[in-house]
């Protein structure tokens, strides 16, 4: 039998029934626990959840990697073509976990209405393109359908609506500058059959999705020539592994880029995320552990005698010190039990209802995103569990200091 289990059970119990001077240090301890894991449940979740969404937007307008000639263009729109003809379309052979591959052109144009106009870039797209992204977050209206013959269709940004006052089901004119600027432009009258709203205004205010046989009749392409490749992965973090992979599968004569060399600046900000939420957790678990330790030395001076006793009945120093882990873990498994109710009703109702919101200009994103996963929750206890009992184990040293003798008082 596991006596010193058993005793830390009786003085478990014991606290249920009876008032005592360690009870309100005992109190702020588990309370400074299942706050330090609330707050460490948020800060992961938050951390994660908000690179997840920025991620996922970059990759709905840019695709995880694109395929483009192999020139000086950093620009948005794409200016000399490439053969739609190519060996890895429309699926690569020697790459795996690719969800999907679809050709797309770029090309600048201004938006005239009777009383507004404004710079928008469209993107064309053709019948393999993968509307996923888009479906979540349209708001209104149906995605454009570019199977059939060319189509005056537009996806437009609730951004652009707002500003240019086009609603769902209207036709407006887009101007396109001709190479020769002496040259009258060309003109295209669309209709915005969609309007999406992705909370990232970088792009909402100026991308416009269509067809993309507008763009190579204006460039005079024929329809095997397009601006470049879309490729969509699985899996994120495989992207630098499958940038390369790609690399290899490609001509020479074309470039394969991934949205992290693209965008280095968004995504060496988002990587500091990791680093505050190392931080958080470092501070909460060393706060954790103090309140633990003040708590773990209260109860073994409030049990001096009968750690004298103990001892005088043939207990060793390690032994007794068992009892107080023991009886340690318990108030941090208590601590936890509460934090981690708490976490998760708050980062449900936050993943319900986006109740607390964020400036989509300097977060791309209009209300803190949250990823709730159990195996970082569970990893995330046991981790407090381990290192708080590992703060007391010094503390209780001071077990091996109480002499038998004098800490046994009869009246």
């Amino acid at each position: 039998m596991n006596y010193e289990l058993f005793i830390a059970k009786r003085i478990i119990a014991a606290k249920q029934h009876k008032s005592t001077i360690s009870s309100p240090i005992i109190k702020i301890a588990i309370i400074a626990i299942a706050l330090g894991i609330v707050i460490m449940m948020i800060s992961i979740a938050t951390g994660i959840g908000l690179q997840q969404k920025i991620r996922e937007k970059l990759s709905g307008f840019n695709g995880h990697i694109q395929i483009t000639n192999f020139d000086n263009n950093n620009s948005e729109i794409t200016l000399n073509p490439i053969s739609k003809n190519q060996d890895f379309y429309p699926k690569f052979k020697g790459v795996d976990d690719i969800k999907n591959i679809q050709i797309y052109a770029t090309k600048a144009g201004i938006i005239r209405t009777e009383t507004d106009f404004e710079g928008i870039i469209l993107k064309g797209v053709s019948n393999d393109y993968d509307w996923s992204f888009f479906e979540e977050y349209l708001t209104k209206g149906v995605l454009p359908n570019y199977s059939e013959g060319i189509s005056n269709d537009v996806l437009i940004s609730e951004e652009i609506s707002n500003r240019l006052h086009i609603n769902l089901g209207d036709t407006f004119n887009v101007f396109f500058v001709k190479e020769d600027p002496s040259k009258a432009p060309w003109v295209r009258v669309v209709k915005a059959v969609g309007i999406y709203n992705s909370g990232f205004q970088e792009f909402d205010k100026s991308f416009v999705l269509g067809d993309i046989r507008h763009i190579q009749k204006m460039n005079r392409w024929d329809e095997n020539e397009i601006g470049g490749f879309e490729v969509l992965i699985n899996n994120f973090d495989d992207i630098k592994l499958k940038t390369n992979e790609v690399y290899e599968q490609t001509p020479s004569i074309l470039n394969s880029q991934s949205i992290v060399e693209k965008y280095p600046a968004i995504f060496e900000w988002i990587s500091l995320f990791d680093k505050n939420v190392y931080l958080i957790i470092a501070i909460m678990i060393l706060v954790a552990g103090i309140n633990m330790i003040t708590a773990l030395l209260v109860l073994i001076l409030e049990r001096t005698q009968m750690i004298g006793i103990l001892k005088a009945l043939g207990g060793n120093n390690k032994s007794v010190r068992k009892i107080f882990l023991y009886n340690a873990a318990y108030l941090i498994l208590k601590g936890l039990f509460w934090g981690n109710l708490l976490g998760l009703l708050l980062l449900f109702i936050q993943k319900v209802t986006g109740f607390i919101t964020l400036n989509p200009e300097s977060y791309y994103v209009n209300n803190v995103p949250v990823y709730i996963d159990f195996g970082y929750i569970l990893l995330l206890n046991i981790g407090t569990l381990l290192l708080c009992l590992l703060m007391l184990i010094i503390p209780s040293l001071i077990i091996s200091k109480i002499n038998p003798a004098k800490s046994i008082k009869f009246e």
